[in-house]
């Protein structure tokens, strides 16, 4: 998710550009890709600078070719996966396909189901990390660890964090940015041992590098809303083969899914989901739910929120 104050402080320093030149100096020029090499990039810059034409509260019609359609079935998002990830099971530890693509979603909740789906599907040797939860200045013990267990905050990993060897994570924290291992962090999973994982860098500069995580102790965001604190112990990882839009900003991901069973929710979000991929062509959408609006059997619409006033200021 782009927050309003993310994009304002890049408008701070430079004033009256459109979307398409804000995101490019904020992701160091990575968000060009798709609009310099696509034959959409005139499409990508209406819905950046919410211009697109809308109907029915802000949404806007997707490019057929990019729509997988929506039956309502368990399978849309099988056949969202197969788009993405074609012949999973024969390239699964090939480092190059797998940190090739990605599906991108706007809630955790929908990142987790397709990784989960994702990571049953994995062959390979297993691993289940289960993390050690409290509550900070609960003396009477009314958080127990059952509860704190069931809670997964954005920015924290979950309490049972199921991997296989050569599956793809992405580190929540920063722990060792001289050294590539940043928030952000994309890697491939290579062994396990009971307090650390062994795991190597797929992206950067530091690409190769092989490093140990250690299960270390994370807290919620203070924005997170929770009437307590809660302290968990685990590694700071989730799996990558989806992963929220807020966590694909700076990464270039030649082959992307979008997948939104539920409307997007914030400023910019629809844009920079649809510019992490290189070429229009590499692009698949599955939009579901309340926000598709179907004049016809052949057309999706979705909902696109700007701020114009952002871009403006």
């Amino acid at each position: 998710m782009i927050q309003v104050s993310e994009i304002g402080l890049v408008l701070d320093i430079v004033d009256q550009r459109n979307l398409i030149d804000t995101f490019f100096c904020y992701l160091g020029g990575k968000a060009s890709l798709f609009v310099s090499h696509s034959v959409s990039s005139d499409y990508l810059l209406r819905i950046g600078n919410g211009i697109e034409e809308t109907c029915n509260d802000d949404n806007v019609r997707l490019p057929d070719e990019i729509c997988i359609p929506y039956t309502g079935e368990d399978d849309d998002v099988d056949r969202l996966i197969e788009e993405i990830f074609p012949s999973l099971e024969t390239n699964m530890h090939n480092r190059d396909y797998i940190t090739s693509q990605a599906i991108l979603s706007t809630k955790n909740e929908n990142v987790d189901k397709i990784n989960m789906r994702f990571i049953d599907r994995f062959s390979g040797q297993e691993m289940v990390y289960h993390s050690f939860d409290v509550a900070v200045d609960d003396p009477n013990n009314n958080y127990p660890p059952e509860f704190l267990n069931s809670l997964t905050p954005s920015e924290l990993p979950p309490h049972m964090l199921k991997l296989k060897v050569n599956c793809p994570v992405i580190l929540l924290r920063n722990l060792d940015p001289p050294n590539g291992l940043c928030h952000g962090t994309r890697l491939i999973i290579r062994d396990f041992h009971i307090n650390t994982i062994d795991a190597e860098i797929v992206l950067g500069q530091h690409a190769g590098k092989r490093v140990f995580l250690p299960r270390i102790p994370l807290c919620p965001s203070d924005d997170e809303i929770f009437p307590f604190k809660f302290k968990r112990t685990q590694f700071p990882l989730r799996l990558s083969f989806a992963m929220t839009v807020n966590k694909a900003q700076g990464h270039t991901i030649p082959h992307v899914g979008v997948y939104l069973p539920n409307p997007v929710f914030s400023h910019g979000q629809l844009y920079v989901a649809l510019s992490r991929a290189t070429t229009r062509s590499n692009v698949k959408i599955l939009a579901a739910g309340e926000m598709v609006l179907s004049k016809n059997s052949n057309e999706t619409y979705t909902k696109n929120i700007v701020y114009k006033e952002v871009l403006t200021s």
